[in-house]
């Protein structure tokens, strides 16, 4: 088989194609939500924390040759860490509902007997008897 070949059915099985459309949709996702982290989350945190801009918070650890700042920027890890903490809980509430549809509805007590079981039930104590 050739390698075009080989290729063409990879790419074409179902699997793949859903795993490139989750891919496309978690990148959107995650753009929608750091938009959402950076521009309403942060600077609510920030009021409540008096004032506060989390983007700008760093560290100086030194300068650089040509006399520029060496920063640790800690505060867009903490925005990073907050982009983290909601896509995971939205992920983990999604796949709980997606199990929760996929798990068939348990009866609580069994059906009762047909009339049919009850019959050759009847029957087999019967036979049992003799």
């Amino acid at each position: 088989m050739s390698l075009s070949k080989e290729f063409k059915e990879f790419a074409m099985r179902g699997n793949v194609i859903d795993l490139a459309v989750g891919v496309v949709i978690g990148a959107a996702f995650g753009k929608i939500v750091s938009a959402f982290v950076d521009a309403i989350v942060m600077p609510v945190l920030g009021v409540l924390t008096s004032g506060v801009d989390f983007s700008d918070l760093a560290q100086q650890v030194g300068t650089s040759p040509d006399g520029q700042p060496v920063l640790v920027k800690y505060g867009l890890f903490v925005q990073a860490s907050v982009d983290f903490c909601i896509i995971a809980f939205v992920i983990f509430m999604a796949l709980r509902v997606i199990n929760r549809l996929k798990k068939p509805d348990t009866p609580t007590t069994p059906p009762a007997p047909s009339k049919q079981e009850l019959l050759l039930t009847e029957i087999r104590d019967l036979l049992a008897k003799r």
